[in-house]
């Protein structure tokens, strides 16, 4: 009687439990693929849209030099009155009794074209620098939203299977619960089925938990402002085929660097050679002492400077451009070496993972042929609820190992691929 009783209390709280299964989250009928979170993350991306701001104000500051190698018109006005009371005041033969001064220069520095194009260089390898540091930076957010991705197809495909278990479970159940009032089975091994029948319930919810929980985190690296949970499409991962490593974006920046270095050299070269500039101005300077309407004039020149000696800073700057050369051949060895070993050693685990997906779709042919044999034995009363129970808990292990590990291949691709730009 009192077992009778507690299978009651496991039916009722089953119902219950299949009911808030049912209710907590409707059919996904909305199918988003792993391309559209993609594109949402890199259009919404402010880190991205900050390079390309860089970008174009590296081409302003490209207009910017050009301009100030040009002429340049500048108009200045000095006008002061120095009066003398009571014999009081500045000496006339210093102060002409007051200054008038406007007038209207114009300045051009004489620079050569290397000179000029050095300059360019320098502009033009930082667009370069900004725009490898936006691909890298472009390629961590894809992996980002490709990893995140990833693990929340997994939960969903998790909930699915163990949905779709219930089910059936539940369907088993009814059948069993009739044999066993007709005495075919003993109330303890139907006991022990509601139990698991319980556990496959648990399950699924707390899959489903996940999947909401790791759908909302994809949202937010994506900047997508939705609570509703949607269904996922299985991600579009593929292997790619990596480019020659002086042709990745990881390794250009080393090259970069390189050249920056280069040009400083050469902009610290003219820094030390003869600058020139030649001037001309116009317009109305007087003291107003005398004939002050003749004042006005011009005057034009040619200006040279020649640095001679400043304590040999020329040599102390090349030393620290030595020093920055050894430092950035430091990182570019020690980078090449991590990329060949953490390229090799993801190889491997991609093998291995998939030779164990192999085994364990194998496994579950063998799983699945044992559990439709007992579910037809089941329906006469030749099988036993135990052996049923395991060999359900052994399929269950290895769907539920065979989803991991596809997850983690899916994964592995997706580490090998960010080093395919």
């Amino acid at each position: 009687m009192n077992i009778h009783r507690c299978i009651k209390k496991y039916l009722v709280l089953i119902g219950c439990l299949g009911g808030c299964l049912g209710m907590s989250l409707p059919g996904l009928s909305q199918n988003n693929s792993l391309d559209y979170y993609l594109s949402q993350a890199l259009r919404r991306s402010p880190l991205l849209n900050d390079y390309r701001n860089q970008l174009q104000s590296a081409r302003v500051d490209s207009e910017i030099i050009r301009a100030g190698y040009g002429p340049q018109v500048t108009g200045t006005s000095i006008n002061t009155y120095a009066p003398i009371i009571n014999g009081y005041g500045y000496d006339q033969a210093i102060s002409n009794g007051g200054n008038f001064s406007t007038l209207v220069g114009v300045n051009k520095a004489l620079i050569s074209k290397r000179r000029l194009d050095t300059q360019y260089d320098s502009l033009r390898l930082q667009s370069l620098g900004i725009a490898n540091t936006s691909k890298i930076s472009e390629q961590d957010l894809k992996k980002s939203v490709t990893a995140q991705y990833i693990s929340t197809y997994g939960d969903m495909q998790q909930m699915n299977f163990h949905r779709e278990t219930y089910a059936l479970l539940q369907k088993e159940e009814r059948l069993l619960k009739e044999l066993t009032e007709k005495n075919v089975y003993r109330q303890t091994d139907y006991l022990a089925f509601l139990v698991t029948l319980q556990q496959e319930g648990l399950q699924e919810k707390e899959f489903e938990i996940q999947f909401q929980n790791d759908f909302g985190t994809l949202n937010y690296l994506c900047g997508i402002v939705d609570m509703d949970t949607v269904a996922l499409a299985e991600p579009s991962v593929q292997l790619q085929v990596l480019p020659e490593i002086d042709n990745s974006a990881f390794f250009q920046q080393y090259q970069i660097d390189s050249l920056k270095l280069r040009n400083s050299r050469t902009l610290i070269d003219y820094t030390y050679k003869p600058k020139a500039s030649i001037y001309a101005d116009g317009g109305y300077t007087s003291s107003l002492a005398y004939q002050a309407y003749k004042n006005f004039g011009t005057s034009f020149g040619f200006m040279v400077t020649v640095p001679i000696y400043d304590g040999h800073q020329r040599k102390m700057q090349y030393r620290k451009l030595d020093i920055a050369e050894r430092t950035r051949q430091g990182y570019k060895d020690f980078f090449t070496s991590q990329y060949r070993q953490q390229i090799a050693q993801l190889s491997r685990q991609l093998k291995a993972t998939e030779d164990l997906i192999g085994q364990i779709e194998s496994q579950i042919k063998y799983s699945e042929t044992l559990i439709t044999v007992n579910g037809r034995l089941l329906q006469t009363g030749d099988a036993k609820i135990p052996d049923y129970i395991l060999a359900l808990n052994t399929y269950l292990n290895a769907k539920n190992l065979l989803t991991q590990n596809n997850i983690t291949r899916f994964q592995i691709i997706n580490q090998i691929n960010y080093w395919n730009r």
